[in-house]
């Protein structure tokens, strides 16, 4: 009998072949691109071997290729389209702004405040917010306040926990997890950084209990990391472990807010932090979306007002922070969703019903294989043992080319998802019960051939 190996070789052999016929057009596209970008690509997560194919419409829980191929879509912009593509109750809170105010003022305007009133109603721990471009900003600003604030300098993360490019945190990012996550980074930049297992109360305690921890910043749902859920003790731990020694805790909720409820992975888990950085989803999907918020008596260290010494306040700005394109699609976005707050209830029932359906799969073929995640975010490992932190999910693999070829596998077979070398999955809210079915019988097929 043939060993995995050798039936991995034989699976991927039929769907490559499969794969160049199918995308023809986007080869070509590729082999323009090589000569405009570095790997021919915008950002490294979206290639995959052999090449990458180009989209040239989406729409709902869908997109096609320009060869005309459809895919069913479990990456969503990066998780940024809740509501699914060309969303039209997102498009039609846009085009009303639009007319209004054209695409940025530079000015204060309405909309701002009413959906900056609308988040500090929802979001637990808001109640003074500041809104930049990106998640990545969102973190860098929120590390700069809590050093302000706190006085202190050292901030605690987990490994494999994903904060965007911000220097001070792309460290731990991936092992070896004591290296700055990038060539360029001095190690200056993250010498005050401390990176520590997810899920272990214990570590954590260690990193804290020094007393000169400004933050600890953490993920409720490892994203990037493996879309692993924290354990319901956790967060809780992590809460009464920063109060006890004097530090702030800062919730990354980029992926998990207005994903898991409205009120975010503070409301599933009712642990509320000091600060939130928000980003993708608050924004509708259009770009330029993020914000940080939190207690006011923190936020007001931003206070020029009260602060008039540049010195003695953090800084924060941005000439597009605020712009009214993306608070109209954030806020018609999260409007809706407060109306039809059904929606979360049937996502995360459709959604734990699939990760039952994929872990009787893998139990049935006898390959391990676990599912992760929590409501609709979906994590697939070929581990030996179930993972609750990074370390388990990278070092704990008995296998890293099927990731590769169970991605191609499931591209010639109408399902998508990013990136190839992990299996990390973000539908929509508007994903329903046949998307959910073609995922799980295009997964219990690619399992059958390799079993």
């Amino acid at each position: 009998m043939m060993d995995v190996n050798e039936k991995l070789t034989k699976i991927e052999k039929a769907v490559l072949e499969e794969y160049l016929k199918k995308t023809s057009s986007s080869k070509r596209l590729y082999e323009r691109a090589v000569n405009v970008f570095p790997a021919g690509v915008t950002y490294h997560l979206r290639w995959f071997h052999p090449y990458p194919f180009y989209v040239s419409r989406a729409e709902g829980p869908y997109v096609w290729d320009v060869d005309g191929n459809m895919y069913v879509d479990f990456w969503m912009g990066h998780g940024s389209q809740l509501l699914g593509h060309k969303s039209k109750i997102v498009l039609k809170g846009v085009s009303k702004y639009l007319e209004e105010l054209g695409s940025h003022v530079g000015y204060e305007h309405r909309l701002a405040v009413e959906y900056a009133e609308f988040l500090s109603e929802t979001i637990p721990c808001v109640e003074e917010l500041r809104f930049t471009n990106s998640g990545t900003e969102a973190a860098m600003y929120a590390i700069r306040l809590a050093r302000a604030y706190t006085g202190k300098l050292k901030i605690v993360k987990v490994n494999g926990g994903w904060h965007g490019g911000y220097d001070t945190l792309h460290v731990g990012t991936a092992p070896p997890y004591s290296e700055p996550g990038s060539a360029g980074l001095p190690y200056d930049t993250v010498k005050y950084t401390v990176t520590v297992p997810f899920n272990d109360l214990e570590t954590l305690e260690e990193a804290l209990r020094s007393r000169d921890v400004a933050a600890f910043i953490v993920e409720p749902v490892l994203g990037a990391g493996g879309i692993i859920e924290a354990r319901k003790e956790y967060l809780k731990g992590a809460r009464e472990l920063t109060e006890r020694y004097d530090s702030l805790l800062i919730f990354d909720e980029v992926i998990t807010m207005f994903r898991l409820a409205l009120g975010g992975a503070q409301e599933v888990y009712n642990v509320v932090p000091d600060i939130a950085i928000l980003g993708k989803a608050i924004g509708g999907g259009f770009p330029g979306s993020g914000a940080f918020g939190g207690i006011r008596e923190i936020m007001e260290k931003i206070n020029h007002i009260k602060y008039t010494e540049p010195q003695m306040r953090s800084a924060h700005g941005g000439t597009f922070t605020g712009n009214p394109v993306t608070l109209a699609a954030g806020y018609a976005m999260a409007s809706y969703l407060k109306e039809n707050r059904w929606i979360y209830e049937k996502t995360n029932e459709l959604w734990n019903n699939v990760r039952r359906e994929i872990q009787k799969t893998c139990c049935s073929s006898g390959i391990k294989c676990y599912a992760t995640g929590l409501g609709s975010m979906l994590g697939i490992h070929f581990t030996n043992t179930r993972p609750w932190r990074n370390e388990e999910a990278v070092l704990g693999r008995w296998c890293d080319r099927i990731y590769e070829i169970m991605h191609l596998y499931f591209r010639v077979n109408g399902v998508i998802y990013l990136p190839e070398n992990e299996a990390l999955l973000l539908p929509s809210l508007i994903h329903g019960d046949s998307e959910a079915k073609k995922l799980i019988e295009t997964f219990s097929k690619f399992i059958s051939e390799v079993a």
